[in-house]
């Protein structure tokens, strides 16, 4: 009723077409048809088609890497303790410092092993006193016996005197190579060259014979990397390592990896495996594995994580696409494939690891295919395209990568 009303009062108040000029009237209906033809003029022009970037996936032969996490391990390591007791009279390294084998670390008070060493060759000077003494008896004896003149009995007490003698003696001279030994001892020395951490025990403190851990060493060069590989890919590996002519146990042949670790975007550092246990483990169902790498500089710790890459196939024919062209559609992977009318179609893929800066696709394409590369967010399924072609090259060179 409002609305009415003011259609109304406006009807009043305008003019009267009578009284308007007719070339008024005319230039508004012309108005009127322009307005109304622009959004139908609007609506029949059709967007451009989106420019994307098209090229042909890579086609060539590939072995496929697994990756595995794992701890590196020194191949040599000791907590070292003294084999006597005693109280610490010198610390003779560094914190930290480089060691070799034979360097002496520490220092037991060595006063008292001195004193049981003397008294030790003083027991064995005695007993060959003694064993001397012994035997001239026995000697005596013995000529006495066969001119007739001691019984036969005094000549056997002899006889056992000059042995108990030879036997004391030898006694004696166990006592004395073990007060040797125990003297030696006093100088703790490396057992073999590495690193050595901190000392644990001031010089004063004392020390309980094989029980208080002086220091730690590790070696440095080379070092292992343990990691751990399930059931399937210990099958796979196994099986490729026979038709190499090795066994997985030995290291499959010396099977060549290389390890990523926290710093490094791409894997810089390479070894070979050398060792995988016999069997399973019933808990978890995977297999302890080990590669030995050379670190002449130092680089890489003992207890340190890292990523390796293990060749997991023997070479055959891999189609490689970039990361970029990958798209995700719920819970799987697609990649927008472009036909010769510029139409676009959703392919799904199934994808393996990274080589070469490239991902591999497993299945869902033949190599054959133009792949959109670059665009993926202006295109869907249907959808016409304008493409301009590229070619891929052999490499993707990592940005900021460690050489």
């Amino acid at each position: 009723m409002v609305h009415t009303a003011r259609l109304r009062h406006d009807s009043l108040a305008a003019p009267s077409s009578r009284n308007v000029p007719a070339k008024w009237l005319a230039a508004a209906a012309f108005a009127a048809i322009g307005l109304l033809a622009a959004p139908a003029a609007q609506a029949q022009e059709a967007p451009p088609a989106p420019v994307v970037t098209v090229a042909k996936p890579l086609v060539r032969d590939i072995v496929e890497d697994d990756e595995f996490v794992g701890r590196f391990e020194a191949v040599d390591q000791v907590s070292l303790r003294s084999r006597v007791g005693g109280y610490l009279d010198q610390v003779h390294f560094q914190d930290g410092t480089l060691v070799r084998q034979g360097d002496l670390l520490f220092t037991i008070d060595q006063r008292p092993f001195k004193a049981a060493l003397n008294q030790a060759q003083a027991q064995v000077d005695s007993a060959k006193t003694l064993v001397e003494f012994s035997k001239m008896q026995f000697e005596r004896a013995e000529t006495l016996s066969r001119e007739g003149n001691i019984p036969v009995s005094t000549l056997d007490d002899r006889r056992r005197e000059y042995l108990a003698a030879q036997a004391q003696l030898d006694g004696a001279e166990a006592a004395l190579e073990n007060a040797s030994l125990d003297l030696e001892f006093t100088a703790i020395k490396a057992p073999f060259s590495g690193r050595v951490d901190r000392r644990l025990i001031s010089p004063g403190n004392l020390v309980q014979a094989d029980q208080t851990v002086l220091t730690t060493i590790v070696s440095i060069d080379p070092i292992d990397f343990y990691f751990d590989i399930d059931e399937r890919s210990y099958f796979a590996y196994a099986r490729d390592a026979r038709e190499r002519g090795g066994v997985m146990q030995e290291g499959a042949g010396g099977l060549d990896v290389v390890v990523r670790v926290a710093d490094r975007d791409e894997a810089t550092f390479k070894g070979k495996l050398d060792f995988a246990e016999n069997r399973l483990d019933e808990a978890t169902g995977t297999m302890r594995a080990r590669a030995r790498f050379d670190n002449k500089d130092g680089v890489l710790q003992p207890g340190m994580f890292g990523r390796i890459n293990v060749p997991g196939s023997l070479p055959h024919p891999g189609v490689l696409l970039p990361d970029e062209a990958i798209g995700a559609d719920q819970n799987r992977r697609i990649v927008f494939v472009v036909d010769e009318a510029g139409l676009i179609s959703a392919k799904p893929v199934r994808t393996g690891p990274r080589i070469d800066g490239y991902r591999v696709i497993r299945q869902g394409l033949t190599g054959e295919e133009t792949v959109v590369v670059n665009g993926l967010v202006r295109v869907r399924p249907g959808v016409t395209v304008k493409s301009e072609m590229t070619t891929l090259p052999p490499k993707v060179e990592a940005e900021g990568q460690t050489q």
